[in-house]
């Protein structure tokens, strides 16, 4: 297979979509980084970003939805901010690089908003999947790499990486059993969809897990694009 070389798409209409997902410490931005240069190495086309975020519309809601003045605002209230940094970050990133055959890598998408403000009860949970409707617009992850890591271990990792300088959002400042009831949710989500979500060890060194993760992707875009 020699997609990008011979100017074909990933996919049917357009590229490849990979997320990353899982609680804080994972390591979902580094391995993020890791396939990136696996598939570059296979001549793949590829573009990085990330959630909240990705563009320039995004990063500015970011900072809001990030800030601990915005606690306040409620589930509901994040999870219409989300949507719009979303829907800005899919109609100028994500679907054009996609159309253009590229594969794009997230790092977060959909299922952090399901599991971080989705959580909160279940009539949210209707409200959140509207919007999701609306915001991706069929823009869904062809691959979902969810890294499981219990809580505690998490947090000890995310605190060990942290530099003095280095803000922490109001999302990590959450408590261990918060952190562990996001785990579990998304946990959930990977039994529900298991044809997109991958669940990953994350508790092992890092080669290891790049290798898995590198594996599972060349297999799924070989088997769409044969």
């Amino acid at each position: 297979m020699d997609l990008q070389k011979k100017a074909t798409s990933p996919r049917k209409g357009g590229g490849y979509f990979i997320s990353f997902e899982g609680g804080e410490g994972a390591g979902k931005s580094t391995q993020v980084n890791h396939l990136a240069e696996h598939l570059r190495q296979d001549g793949f086309d590829v573009v990085v970003t990330r959630e909240p975020g990705g563009t320039a519309g995004a990063e500015s809601i970011r900072h809001v939805l990030l800030a601990a003045g915005t606690q306040g605002y409620g589930p509901a209230m994040e999870a219409i901010l989300f949507a719009a940094a979303r829907t800005d970050h899919v109609d100028r990133l994500i679907a054009p690089a996609l159309k253009a055959g590229k594969i794009v890598l997230c790092d977060r998408f959909i299922d952090s908003t399901r599991v971080y403000q989705g959580t909160t009860g279940e009539m949210l949970q209707g409200y959140i999947a509207l919007l999701e409707k609306i915001a991706v617009d069929g823009t869904i992850p062809d691959l979902t790499f969810i890294l499981d890591l219990p809580a505690k271990e998490g947090m000890t990792r995310a605190n060990s990486r942290r530099k003095p300088a280095d803000i922490i959002d109001r999302f990590e400042k959450a408590g261990i059993s918060i952190q562990e009831n996001r785990r579990q949710a998304f946990l959930k989500i990977a039994r529900m969809e298991p044809g997109r979500c991958h669940v990953i060890d994350a508790a092992r060194p890092v080669e290891i897990v790049a290798a898995e993760i590198a594996a599972i992707s060349d297999k799924k875009i070989h088997e769409q694009n044969p």
